[in-house]
């Protein structure tokens, strides 16, 4: 497989990769190319920005949580019909799980692709010392093909040219392009970073005058040009899932503006083992699907949409009832705090959830956690039998409140968070319902998603 690639890297968060990256898609689906993109990371929200501008689903590659081998599966089956394949970095190009390795950073995935990296730089205030600055990032890892350099936030056309001047003279890789500053359109924000994309707030015309602002600060033809020396990536045949040993387990996946991180690859693999994913919307829909085995709540905007989760009482009503019946319920984040008492949002007002879990919730102005986790089992449940050890994140800005002292309720796992101390006791588990915080990915263990549908089922 090599389909042509590129990776669109920076020397931190902020330079705008987002932006150049988004761009350079629209550019390149303007001109009759298929463009398949990828997000470096966990993250949930940049996916749905690129995936607005390829037309495509943008997938995740996270090293991480997945390992060499899933992602440069994943990578050639998801790229295998594509003209190109655009990857997003995750913050700089270095920075990733561990401060003293490559583990979980854009190099690890970038190498791991074997493509070429454009990095991206905020130009701002400097002349030769952009050639400093690009020399330590091409020459820190000898394995990585650093082809380019974008300046972003130049101040002339001038200024382009010494930079341009800086880089020649030194033998470092060309600069790409030179991005005038406030020449791009700025993206809307919010306490999670950037909003889940819609066509609101990133309508064709946002799209067209990125796309604009690539086409004449961008050597395109040069870019193409990188993406299309790449070498095959090895290929390598995945272990079959075997058949499901009896019909398909009906799952119900809460899906809407409120509930929607989940990964693509995770939502396929349940297939593969033998799901059938209902959607519903707990927002929108009077009441749950009809024979329904299981339910999945993934992670959102639960709080962007309080109001109205609150006033469609009939499906939190359905939802309590499921679980008072002891039905599979797995919830993640966003999920976890519908199925509480409540969400109490940043102006004290409190609005009323599904009350499956014995605590409410409360927004917080400052995020509470961010950053990988490894969990462990503590006792049989969604993904296997006890000690069954997985991967995964945390991103939030809520804490669970009122949790009550004694409970008949149990931790559902041990987590061992990258960036902090002991490990911890984390999330609730009670008969067959199973909520924390943590987004597992499910490529961290390669049976998850059969011991998922067989929680569902009811074999475990």
């Amino acid at each position: 497989m090599s389909c042509p690639r590129l990776v669109i890297a920076g020397t931190s968060s902020g330079v705008g990769k987002t932006s150049l990256t988004l761009g350079l898609t629209a550019a390149l689906c303007r001109r009759g190319l298929k463009v398949q993109t990828f997000k470096v990371g966990p993250d949930f929200l940049d996916p749905t920005w690129l995936s607005l501008a390829s037309g495509r689903p943008c997938i995740n590659l996270d090293g991480w949580m997945c390992g060499t081998q899933y992602v440069q599966e994943l990578f050639t089956k998801v790229s295998a019909d594509a003209d190109i394949a655009i990857i997003e970095g995750v913050m700089g190009l270095f920075d990733g799980a561990d401060p003293a390795s490559a583990q979980g950073s854009t190099a690890e995935i970038a190498r791991w692709l074997d493509a070429p990296v454009l990095l991206v730089v905020n130009a701002h205030g400097m002349a030769r010392s952009l050639a400093a600055l690009v020399k330590g990032y091409a020459e820190f890892d000898p394995e990585l093909h650093l082809a380019g350099t974008i300046a972003n936030r130049c101040g002339s056309a001038r200024h382009a040219e010494w930079l341009g001047e800086a880089l020649a003279a030194v033998g470092l890789p060309p600069l790409a392009g030179a991005v005038l500053r406030d020449s791009l359109p700025s993206l809307p924000s919010r306490h999670l970073g950037l909003v889940t994309a819609d066509r609101q707030n990133l309508p064709a015309a946002a799209l067209d005058s990125l796309a604009d602002a690539v086409e004449l600060q961008l050597d395109l033809p040069r870019i193409l040009g990188l993406a299309e020396k790449v070498p095959p990536i090895p290929a390598s045949v995945a272990a079959p899932i075997p058949d499901a040993d009896s019909g398909p387990v009906r799952i119900g996946l809460a899906f809407d503006e409120a509930f929607h991180f989940y990964y693509p690859d995770n939502l396929q693999a349940l297939e593969a083992a033998g799901a059938a994913l209902v959607r519903f919307s707990p927002l929108h829909d009077a009441t749950l699907p009809d024979g329904l085995d299981a339910l999945y709540l993934g992670g959102g905007y639960p709080e962007e949409h309080a109001a109205v989760l609150e006033a469609n009482q009939a499906m939190r009503q359905a939802v309590a009832a499921f679980a008072a019946a002891s039905r599979p319920i797995y919830a993640e984040c966003g999920g976890l705090m519908y199925l509480s008492e409540g969400i109490e949002l940043r102006d004290g007002i409190r609005h009323a959830m599904a009350g499956a879990l014995p605590f409410a919730t409360r927004m917080l102005a400052t995020r509470k956690r961010l950053g990988y986790a490894e969990v462990r089992q503590l006792a049989q449940g969604p993904f296997g039998a006890a000690g069954t050890c997985l991967r995964g994140h945390e991103f939030h800005y809520s804490e669970i409140i009122n949790q009550p002292s004694a409970s008949n309720w149990q931790s559902a796992w041990q987590v061992s968070y990258r960036r902090a101390g002991e490990p911890v006791r984390e999330g609730f588990t009670r008969d067959r319902l199973f909520a924390s915080y943590v987004h597992i990915h499910f490529a961290s263990r390669p049976d998850t998603a059969r011991a998922f549908v067989d929680f569902c089922r009811g074999d475990s």
